[in-house]
C-alpha cells in the first residue's frame, strides 16, 4: 500500500498576496496624496469677529478662523490653514467630471426638485 500525503494550502502566503494586492489597488484608486491635507497661506476677508478670533473667507470658499485677530469686518488678514490636497490640485473636480460625464456647467448650476412642464 502506498501512503498519500495531502499538502495543506499555504494560507499565510495566500493571505500575504491578498493583502499586498489590496493595498496596491487602494493606493492607485484612492490616491491618498489627494486626501492628505496641504497647508495653504493666503489673505482672507474677515466676515465675522468672535471670542476665538476672526472668521474669514478664503478664495477657495472655506471659512477660516484666525486666532489673536484684532481686525474688524471687511478687513484683509493673513491666514494659514489646511485643506485636502485634492481641492487645490483639481483632483476632486476631475473625479466629479468622470463620475458624472453627462453633467455640464448648466446642469450643475440648476437647483430644485420636480419635473419641468
Amino acid at each position: 500500500m502506498q501512503q498519500t500525503k495531502y499538502k495543506q494550502t499555504p494560507q499565510l502566503k495566500f493571505l500575504a498576496i491578498v493583502v499586498v494586492a489590496t493595498s496596491v489597488i487602494l493606493i492607485f484608486t484612492i490616491a491618498p496624496w489627494n486626501i492628505l491635507p496641504a497647508s495653504v497661506s493666503e489673505e482672507v476677508s474677515v466676515i465675522a469677529v468672535t471670542d476665538y478670533g476672526c472668521v474669514g473667507e478664503s478664495s477657495l470658499g472655506r471659512s477660516v478662523v484666525v486666532s489673536d485677530c484684532d481686525a474688524s469686518v471687511g478687513d484683509i488678514v493673513s491666514a494659514t490653514f489646511y485643506i485636502p490636497a485634492g481641492e487645490t490640485n483639481g483632483y476632486l473636480k476631475e473625479l466629479e467630471k468622470r463620475q458624472n460625464p453627462m453633467v455640464d456647467a448648466w446642469d450643475s448650476s440648476v437647483s430644485g426638485k420636480g419635473f419641468s412642464p
